[in-house]
């Protein structure tokens, strides 16, 4: 899930904390990456974002037909780049083309402040894939004036009129996902998913006239956006011939190209189905491509390539296109089959309740890959591990893949240090255990997060699916769910025993440490001061973090506390808080195995949304002193096809892009393949 997804970022926070030399020797150990660098890693910095490059190692040791595979693949994910913008918001195609049209047309003076606060703008639209920030979901504000950006369009000819225009300087859709349904799930959402008319109660009873196999539910909505007209409620399908049918067309044809060339039959018979799922929309069919895509374990190359997760929809079903292109690393992939071989001994050990556990947790794999492209909602802001398929009743009947991004982990790791850590960690002691262990920590808590924690537990017969009874609280209760059997386990001495960690109890501590740093301190640099936290995995690690010490407090588990007029949190028994993290994780079991809505809708909203003014404004000065971006996301090497004198594929080479606005301009030219609007 995107948490496989990510998981997105609560690692990539962490990870520039530990100095740059002890971070090229850990992953160079880990996942056999060469140490020495060819290519400088952090490209640019504007805004809050830093933007980085990466490697494919071993791409040069592919067959050519290999080679072939991946090209093709790639360039069907590129081929759907439009339709994140377009899911994002209804305007972001028209402003963003608009906006690139002047990029590419202006001859004035390009040294103006204003110019410089223009390229900024366009920057950022380009990262988040629309005018919204990507984490915190608010619009951007730009910081030039309407006046400003009329002049442009008239000195380039350029038009962007009405709403479209109106909207990059007023307040209206200020947020593109909004949870608080106070204020309206869908009426608060910038998101064109739903006719703005709809609301959540019209969506959750349209969706509940859908009826479906209880053992075996299709993901209803996934791939489609509901309207009203007329009084009228229906679907407008994601399909070919269907909405964003010409984008799913290239899809289609690049998905075919890579049929001809896959490594195996497994693999064709899952782009046969997938291939099927957009010609016709079907969910059946999807359900049938993920049964095959998750048992075609076989093969050096992989693939991500759909509308998959929900986060960007306030209430959880439709899905966001991405797609990932990957290659195996071999080392470190056996390395954690170990780990996946002994999942249901973590099942039978886990603090759930007994009826609330697998008997036989089938199938999960997890392996290290090297990212060879990413498109859509994967990029630029990419996850660094993966599992799916999402679709609960695959998970436990066929299995599910899970996998690290290695080569981006490594491209985090090489961008550079931070003073942060020093500034928010409580003392020395602290200090120390994250620059000796807190990679390790980390790489091993998103292991056990994706391959054990997003694959352990199932549900109560005849309870639906917990995006239909945990509703918009379903993201963050997984995530926190997956994240607390992560946190339960790393201090266990069975991953000693394994050989997958040198230290169970500094791997513990270095991991409770960075997790309620980064829970209750590091990750409020990422909100404006006086907002609510709506992000879903910040939600989950301030909420179990919140949770924790609350529980904790009459025996003073996590100290709060005072020093020079900076407060730090200190947690003075680690072993007690292993305990009531699995206290923790056997109710959020227990809501989802049940679906108790309003017990998780209590967890959330009185751990995870609200934060302390006070302590905010407070981290806010402390981190004014750092220049290093809170954000980072990629550049992707491009895949250059030779081509002999009759047109035919020779070989595929990689290059490095010279910038991110020359990538971008280039996708601009080369993947444009819907209207403005859709």
């Amino acid at each position: 899930m995107k948490f496989k997804y990510i998981i997105f970022l609560f690692l990539a926070t962490t990870l520039f904390f530990s100095c740059q030399k002890k971070a090229a020797e850990t992953i160079s150990e880990e996942t056999g990456i060469e140490q020495e660098n060819s290519i400088e890693f952090v490209s640019e910095q504007f805004a809050d974002i830093r933007i980085l490059r990466y490697q494919i190692p071993g791409f040069e040791q592919l067959s050519e037909q290999q080679k072939k595979y991946v090209y093709f693949l790639s360039q069907a994910g590129l081929a759907g780049r439009d339709i994140i913008y377009d899911q994002n918001y209804k305007y972001n195609l028209e402003i963003r083309r608009a906006l690139e049209s002047i990029y590419v047309k202006f001859d004035g003076d390009k040294n103006a402040e204003n110019w410089k606060n223009f390229e900024t703008y366009l920057k950022q639209v380009w990262f988040a894939n629309g005018i919204h920030h990507h984490y915190s979901n608010e619009k951007f504000k730009p910081e030039f004036t309407r006046d400003y950006l009329e002049n442009l369009m008239s000195s380039t000819g350029v038009t962007l009129e009405g709403e479209a225009l109106e909207v990059i300087f007023n307040a209206k859709d200020s947020k593109k996902v909004n949870l608080n349904p106070e204020t309206g799930l869908i009426k608060g959402s910038a998101t064109n998913f739903y006719s703005p008319d709809l609301t959540a109660e019209e969506v959750d009873a349209y969706y509940a006239t859908i009826k479906t196999d209880k053992n075996q539910p299709i993901e209803k909505g996934l791939n489609s956006k509901l309207i009203k007209e007329n009084g009228k409620i229906s679907e407008k399908v994601w399909k070919s011939g269907g909405m964003y049918g010409a984008a799913i067309d290239k899809i289609i044809f690049w998905l075919e190209k890579a049929r001809g060339v896959a490594e195996n039959e497994a693999q064709v018979k899952g782009l046969d189905l997938l291939i099927r799922y957009y010609q016709t929309g079907d969910l059946n069919i999807w359900d049938e491509y993920n049964i095959a895509w998750a048992e075609a374990t076989e093969g050096d190359i992989d693939y991500i390539n759909g509308f998959i997760e929900v986060y960007n929809d306030p209430k959880g079903f439709k899905g966001s296109y991405e797609s990932v292109v990957q290659i195996k690393d071999f080392e470190m992939s056996a390395k954690m089959a170990t780990l996946a071989t002994n999942a249901q001994w973590f099942e039978d050990n886990s603090t759930l309740d007994p009826k609330h556990k697998k008997e036989n947790v089938v199938g999960v794999s997890y392996k290290t890959v090297n990212v060879a492209s990413e498109s859509g909602d994967a990029s630029p802001s990419t996850p660094i591990g993966i599992n799916l398929p999402n679709n609960n009743w695959i998970r436990e009947q066929h299995g599910s893949k899970s996998v690290s991004l290695g080569n981006i982990i490594y491209a985090y790791n090489n961008a550079g240090s931070s003073g942060r850590l020093k500034e928010f960690a409580y003392d020395d002691e602290e200090v120390k255990y994250e620059e000796e262990y807190g990679q390790l920590a980390d790489k091993l808590h998103t292991s056990l997060h994706e391959v054990i924690g997003h694959a352990s537990g199932k549900l109560n017969p005849g309870v639906g699916t917990p995006k239909e009874t945990l509703k918009n609280y379903y993201s963050t209760l997984e995530e926190a769910r997956a994240d607390l059997v992560g946190l339960y386990y790393l201090p266990d001495g069975k991953l000693v025993e394994l050989g997958i960690s040198p230290d169970a109890n500094a791997i513990g501590k270095a991991a409770y440490d960075g997790y309620i740093r980064n829970g209750l301190i590091l990750q409020l640099i990422r909100l404006n001061l006086g907002d609510d936290i709506e992000e879903a995995h910040m939600r989950n690690r301030q909420l179990v973090a919140a949770w924790a010490m609350e529980k904790g407090s009459e025996d003073n588990v996590i100290e709060k506390v005072t020093r020079d007029g900076k407060t730090y949190y200190k947690i003075n028994d680690y072993d007690k808080l292993r305990t009531l993290f699995g206290e923790l994780l056997r109710e959020i079991q227990r809501i989802k195995s049940e679906g108790d809505f309003e017990a998780g809708k209590a967890l959330v909203e009185n751990y995870g949304v609200k934060v302390d003014q006070a302590l905010h404004k407070e981290i806010l000065e402390r981190n004014s002193q750092f220049t290093s971006a809170p954000y980072s996301g990629f550049i992707n090497p491009h895949l250059e096809a030779k081509l002999d004198d009759d047109g035919n594929i020779v070989d595929i080479v990689v290059e490095q892009p010279e910038s991110f606005a020359a990538q971008m301009l280039q996708y601009a030219k080369d993947y444009t393949t819907l209207p403005d609007m859709n």
